[in-house]
């Protein structure tokens, strides 16, 4: 992938390569998920499921390959669906690709008291200082995790923020998937 860092740990490669493919569908897209699966594993045990994701040829050994699950369904809370998820063992690890509004810190201060639920949806759709943002964030069984977070004001892969915690409240209810 052409603006993933070589150097970057496969989940973080993984979790950037999740939001190149988000940002080439545009914006005002519904939540996606990913099981991801070692690539190496991937070729060996499924070498025609390898094939048809184009990965029988690549050199690398250490990839994870994010590969896209059913569709989220509508109208369902994305922590009620997380809640339903159980992954088989050859998933090493799970992300999700969510589209959200976000204030900036400073708002914090000016949020009515008592607003909660679609209330306070519509309070922050309506806030001058809102900003769009797609997040992408990875986790593995293991606890590691990473983020990519994508503004739309600055929709440009130079322009994405990474780190393990961006997200934390998505990073564990994506860890959550994995508990016994």
């Amino acid at each position: 992938m052409s603006n993933t860092p070589m150097a970057a740990s496969p989940l973080t490669r993984a979790v950037l390569e999740i939001d190149e493919y988000a940002s080439g569908l545009g914006w005002d897209q519904p939540a996606r998920l990913f099981a991801l699966v070692d690539t190496a594993r991937l070729r060996s045990q499924e070498p025609g499921l390898a094939a048809q994701l184009g990965l029988e040829h690549e050199q690398e050994t250490t990839g994870l390959t994010p590969v896209e699950q059913e569709e989220i369904p509508a109208g369902k809370p994305l922590d009620e669906f997380l809640g339903t998820i159980a992954w088989p063992d050859a998933v090493v690890g799970c992300a999700l690709t969510v589209e959200r509004l976000m204030l900036p810190p400073s708002a914090e201060n000016s949020v009515p008291e008592g607003l909660s639920g679609k209330k306070l949806t519509q309070w922050v759709a309506a806030h001058p200082d809102r900003q769009e943002v797609r997040m992408t964030v990875g986790v593995l069984r293991d606890g590691t995790r990473d983020s990519a977070v994508r503004l739309r004001e600055k929709d440009a892969a130079t322009e994405v923020l990474t780190g393990a915690g961006l997200v934390p409240g998505l990073a564990d209810a994506l860890s959550a998937t994995f508990a016994d």
